[in-house]
């Protein structure tokens, strides 16, 4: 999705047509779009409240993305060129689509000979001028996030008639090498075919290539050829440049197949010893992955919550990922499980080599994890702790193995010792240095910074997984990454009276497949005594020390020189910056100021977009309004995932592809539209003992009725709730009546009615209609060759002294009904056309207000979240969407009022 987040969607799937087309790419996403009155605010979108009715007057002509990678550094220049061909001037927007871990170092926009550049500032002194801006009614234009690697710059501009614009956008980064490789990722969705396309990249190599591999998720049989790779030994070419033609979609399709991710994944040559040592104008950078060592023996304790949080898809994939991960153990490994809730419980009570046997018993176990009570985080970590210390004074393992803690949570420490100050504390001092503390943190509710700084005092890494259908893959994946230490306690000398500035030069393990990275100033440009040092242990000591020897660049690449300039003091300052941020979030306050100090100084004086500073951008308009990009940490891209705001919504597990319309709660409609990746809510508010038509369609006779039913006592607070607790469905084409309540479910068949008890299970087929009914819990109707609905029964506890059990209602495949169907949910199973502006502060920081244009009213709106029990009947899955106010006057045709009957199968 694009930065403009609800700005595409409601053009997209609104059924308003995109009226320009769109484009994404490379880590970069160029979008232009015809639009008026478009604002960015408190890093959300503002959405469009007028659209022109020009189509087609803006002409993206040429979009190239360049990316030059020099020793891992990569540097990748995004040009797009746009030409408005109206009579009048247009608004339009540019997005970029970047890595998370890249920083943008340069942007300008060209418009008739005249160049405006990006100023990155200090982050505060950029929002002064940013809120300044807003109070004035102009315009600012925010990063947001955009999935798990990416994130979204957008800028807009007013272009004249007949002019030209020219964006360019740069971002640097040193890429990371995981399980052996290097990958540079493109990200290409245009919803056009571009004149001038192109794609180029060049790697420059001195350890040499040992291979490039190029896929997409794109790529046809007939793509495939127009991918043009050279690789010599330290330098590739990769150039994908389709014409108009071959972008087509179809021989007659205006649209372009190019849709998904083009992927490069390389690796270099690499010897026994030092490893490689590259010197450029005055800064050094020495890269270190020795191949062919040996793999230290493991002692791992996986700690996993079972709390009640876990329910659902994140318990379930979580025992598919242990599964998995316990039968990739060694044999030489040791290891153990701790499940943990409000309790603490494991698999055995000490650490157990990974046999045969203990792997089969171990997933035995696995399978019996079940999500339950509390959370007491700081007990199952140091359980696990303790286990791995016993072991360890017992002379259980072995002396040369790695000892580490897997620790996996999805929320927030409320049990036992729930202060996370307290716990961090805790753990730090039981460890003792002694160990490495790994964190995932599963899902957007989990408090991701209180792990990040947990495992960064202990040696381990902190990893987000993410609540989609591949959790699973994604904690073998991280697991895969740190099973396999080839080296602990690794350190870098080099002499101290020729360098300074060093980056960090002490690591605690090197894995295999990953690499290490140190990078320094020299003090002058002699290194003849420039001796290098390495020392680590490993399944034996690692020593070995020598000469650096300089490679002549001139040389290797005698008609290339230009490119490499300064990238060793960039890939430095890239280097010292990121490692500056991460040492931040540990340590003194007065640490921290000056640890933050000395990186907001490199941040601006090498023009990097980093969470300490922010680039302004000032657009070619008499107001000189402003425009700020910001660089986001982990926890503001969770934020946003949690109001519902980021450019990628979050996946369920098994989600459903057709859009989702339902009614539960008390009572809470949501229409539910995946395409657009948004939602819409609202209560209706009655009196019990009323009817609503919730569905009515005549051509195909399906009529569905809805009774509101009542707390059972007035609550202390006066505010009684009001919930459906009977359906009435028909089909009178088929002859088929239901009457289903909280207690039963009554079924007209052959002329008699048939009652089916919720205490029991069902399966009933007939030629009309199929029913399935699972105990107390779920009725699902099946009508012939139409529509699908689920009913759910919500039980209370029967005691309860206000609420009563009551039902919720989902509707599947309404596509098969008519375009004429209604009723209170019915008019929004075919489309609904409708726009968002003016994002403003609500009641509540997590739900901002905004303003809604939908047939023909201007609704004031707040965005919340409404619950989607399918798959978690006691907690539901959180869904974000817009709520719309005053039993949704405005958005339903006429009032609510006007869908009330007066029996549970009569119509209006």
């Amino acid at each position: 999705m694009s930065g403009l987040f609800a700005v595409r969607r409601l053009l997209l799937c609104g059924g308003l047509g995109l009226v320009l087309p769109g484009l994404v790419l490379g880590a970069v996403l160029v979008s232009l779009e015809e639009a008026a009155d478009t604002q960015l605010a408190n890093g959300a979108p503002r959405l469009l409240q007028k659209r022109s009715t020009v189509n087609n007057m803006v002409e993206v002509y040429s979009v190239t993305v360049d990316c030059t990678v020099t020793s891992r550094f990569a540097h990748t220049v995004i040009t797009s060129k746009a030409l408005n061909k109206a009579n009048s001037s247009q608004e339009i927007f540019f997005e970029v689509e970047l890595p998370k871990t890249a920083f943008i170092t340069n942007f300008t926009m060209e418009i008739e000979g005249r160049v405006y550049v990006g100023v990155v500032k200090e982050k505060e002194k950029a929002k002064k001028q940013y809120e300044t801006a807003v109070k004035a009614g102009q315009t600012a234009a925010l990063v947001k996030a955009s999935g798990r690697k990416m994130e979204n710059f957008a800028v807009s501009v007013n272009i004249a008639a007949l002019s030209n614009v020219t964006f360019t956008l740069t971002h640097e980064e040193l890429l990371q090498r995981k399980l052996g490789q290097y990958e540079i990722l493109t990200r290409v969705k245009p919803k056009q075919r571009i004149q001038e396309f192109k794609i180029v990249t060049n790697i420059y190599e001195p350890q040499g290539i040992s291979y490039v591999d190029v896929h997409s998720t794109f790529l046809s049989n007939e793509l495939l050829p127009l991918v043009e790779k050279t690789v010599t030994d330290k330098k590739a070419n990769i150039f994908f440049s389709p014409t108009l033609e071959q972008q087509r979609s179809c021989p007659d399709c205006e649209g372009s197949v190019i849709d998904g991710d083009f992927i490069i994944k390389y690796d270099v040559k690499r010897e026994k010893g030092l490893g490689d040592i590259q010197v450029i104008n005055g800064y050094f950078v020495h890269y270190f992955a020795p191949p062919d060592l040996r793999r230290v023996p493991m002692n791992v304790v996986f700690v996993i919550d079972e709390s009640g949080s876990m329910s659902g898809p994140k318990i379930w994939q979580t025992r598919e990922a242990m599964v998995a991960i316990i039968q990739d153990l060694r044999e030489d490994d040791h290891f153990g499980i701790v499940v943990f809730d409000d309790r603490v419980r494991v698999w055995k009570s000490s650490l157990q080599q990974a046999t045969k046997q203990t792997v089969q018993d171990a997933k035995e176990f696995t399978k019996t994890i079940r999500s339950r009570g509390g959370t007491d985080i700081n007990a199952g970590v140091l359980k696990g702790v303790d286990m791995l210390r016993t072991a360890r004074t017992d002379g259980i393992l072995p002396q040369r193995s790695s000892d580490m803690i897997i620790l996996l949570t999805d929320g927030m420490p409320n049990s036992g010792v729930s202060n996370p100050v307290q716990i961090q504390k805790n753990v730090r001092e039981a460890i003792g240095g002694n160990m490495s503390l790994n964190c995932l943190g599963f899902g957007n509710d989990v408090e991701y910074p209180f792990l990040d700084v947990m495992s960064q005092q202990n040696k381990g890494l902190a990893r987000r997984i993410f609540e989609d259908s591949d959790a699973a893959l994604q904690l073998q994946g991280f697991y895969e990454e740190v099973s396999s230490p080839l080296l602990l306690e690794v350190d870098l000398k080099y002499p101290s009276n020729t360098v300074d500035f060093l980056t960090t030069n002490h690591f605690n393990q090197l894995f295999n497949g990953s690499e290490i990275i140190v990078a320094g100033r020299l003090m002058d440009n002699d290194i003849d005594n420039f001796l290098v040092e390495v020392f680590g242990v490993g399944y034996e000591d690692y020593q070995v020390q020598g000469q650096a020897s300089v490679s002549d660049w001139g040389v290797m690449y005698p008609d290339e020189k230009y490119i490499f300039g300064d990238f060793t003091e960039r890939l430095w300052a890239y280097l010292t910056i990121q490692q500056l941020l991460d040492k931040s979030k540990v340590g003194s306050p007065q640490e921290k100021d000056n640890i933050t100090a000395k990186a907001l100084e490199m941040s601006i004086l090498y023009n990097f977009v980093t969470p300490l500073t922010s680039m302004v951008v000032t657009k070619p308009e008499t107001d000189d309004t402003p425009q700020v990009a910001d660089k986001l940490t982990e926890e503001q891209r969770q934020q946003a995932e949690r109001s519902g705001l980021t450019t990628a919504r979050k996946v369920s597990y098994q989600a459903p592809k057709r859009p989702t319309y339902l009614v539960d709660g008390d009572p809470h409609f949501l229409i539910e539209l995946p395409d657009r990746e948004d939602a819409l809510c609202f209560n209706i508010n009655d009196k019990p003992g009323t009817i609503f038509t919730l569905v009515k369609d005549q051509e195909s006779g399906v009529l569905v009725n809805g009774q509101i039913i009542g707390d059972k006592a007035v609550p202390p607070d006066g505010q009684i709730n009001t919930y459906f607790g009977r359906f009435g469905i028909v089909h009178q084409t088929l002859g088929v009546y239901l009457d289903v309540t909280t207690q039963d479910i009554s079924v007209l068949q052959d002329g008699n009615w048939v009652k089916l008890l919720w205490s029991g299970t069902a399966s009933l087929k007939g030629p009309n209609m199929d029913l399935l009914l699972t105990k107390d819990r779920s009725l699902t109707v099946t009508l012939k060759d139409s529509v699908k609905f689920v009913i759910l029964l919500h039980k209370v506890w029967e005691k309860h002294p206000y609420h009563r059990d009551y039902l919720g209602f989902y509707t599947l495949d309404s596509h098969l009904l008519s375009p004429n169907v209604h009723g209170l949910l019915g008019q929004f199973y075919h489309s609904i056309e409708f726009e968002v502006s003016d994002l403003r502060p609500g009641g509540s920081p997590e739900k901002p207000d905004a303003t809604m244009f939908v047939k023909g009213h201007e609704l004031n709106v707040t965005r919340g979240w409404q619950r989607d029990f399918r798959r978690d009947i006691k907690k539901g899955e959180s869904i974000p969407c817009w709520f719309i106010h005053n039993n949704a006057t405005g958005l339903i045709d006429g009032e609510a009022r006007d869908y009330v009957v007066s029996g549970l199968f009569s119509t209006l």
